[in-house]
């Protein structure tokens, strides 16, 4: 488990660090210690601002977002809620799911779907993107995207509808990807509402309102709502949170490290340390 590993931070000589090195720092303190490790996230953010003022005001932003949405996102269970826009300007975004083996879809993103159908046929003037690409291990053609799609067609939504992102593998390229589809073919899209199971909501509105200010071409989209498939289990850590932000951020080898358990950070300080405190509070 990441949290029996002994986390650390790649030590830099100084005057040597770069813009790069405080976001992953900063993304692995709290994505370790919370809440608490607030004191060194706002010192991390003033060494950024002085390296990269542009990057130090976004990721400023994304560590707000992390933080409130670890202390609480409101979840609607089965279907969007009233109010959104009923308009082209919303898009659904469904999050994909590790197909099965010959290529059919799993039990939960079937009940996903459900999900994204009600959700559909409340706003019928909606896009809806369908993400996830090759998860199947004995069927190279079968994508999630492809599959989601093909049973939204074959339930009554309109093919001119469906936008079909197949080619991203992680949560975090499902935001990347459906960001470069959006912004080059959809720019009446601005607001974006999110499709997965019950767990998986917070990470998806955390990655996606993150590439909202990563992205060049994002213009003013954002992530206003969501709907959920209530999953009997399942849970995402807040350090598979970090490893996705790094991915967010361009470096795509120390996030599977993260996402595989083997990430070693040396010399990462007990949470005493920084609070002066031997409980941490």
């Amino acid at each position: 488990m990441l949290a029996a590993l002994m986390l650390t931070v790649p030590a830099c000589a100084e005057g040597n660090r770069t813009a790069q090195d405080v976001i992953e720092e900063m993304v692995v303190y709290y994505g370790t210690y919370g809440d608490a490790a607030r004191p060194q996230i706002n010192a991390l953010l003033g060494e950024l601002e002085g390296l990269d003022a542009d990057k130090a005001a976004k990721w400023g932003q994304i560590m707000e977002m992390w933080q409130s949405l670890g202390n609480g996102i409101e979840i609607n269970d089965g279907i969007l809620p009233d109010g959104l826009p009923d308009t082209d300007e919303l898009c659904l975004i469904a999050l994909g799911f590790q197909l099965n083996p010959d290529g059919s879809m799993r039990d939960e993103l079937v009940e996903r779907l459900h999900v994204l159908l009600a959700s559909a046929e409340k706003y019928p003037n909606a896009y809806i993107v369908c993400t996830g690409g090759g998860t199947a291990a004995d069927d190279a053609t079968a994508t999630e995207a492809g599959k989601m799609a093909e049973w939204l067609r074959e339930n009554g939504v309109s093919p001119e509808r469906i936008i079909v992102e197949d080619k991203s593998l992680t949560t975090a390229q499902n935001a990347m990807f459906t960001f470069d589809i959006l912004a080059d073919k959809y720019p009446q899209v601005k607001k974006l509402a999110i499709v997965s199971s019950d767990y998986h909501i917070a990470t998806g509105t955390l990655l996606f309102g993150a590439e909202a200010l990563l992205h060049e071409d994002a213009g003013e989209i954002s992530v206003i709502s969501n709907a959920a498939y209530k999953a009997p289990s399942g849970t995402l850590s807040s350090m598979f949170q970090a490893g996705a932000l790094i991915e967010l951020s361009g470096d795509m080898k120390t996030a599977f490290e993260i996402y595989y358990e083997t990430y070693d950070i040396h010399e990462l300080p007990p949470i005493s340390q920084m609070t002066g405190s031997e409980s941490g509070k």
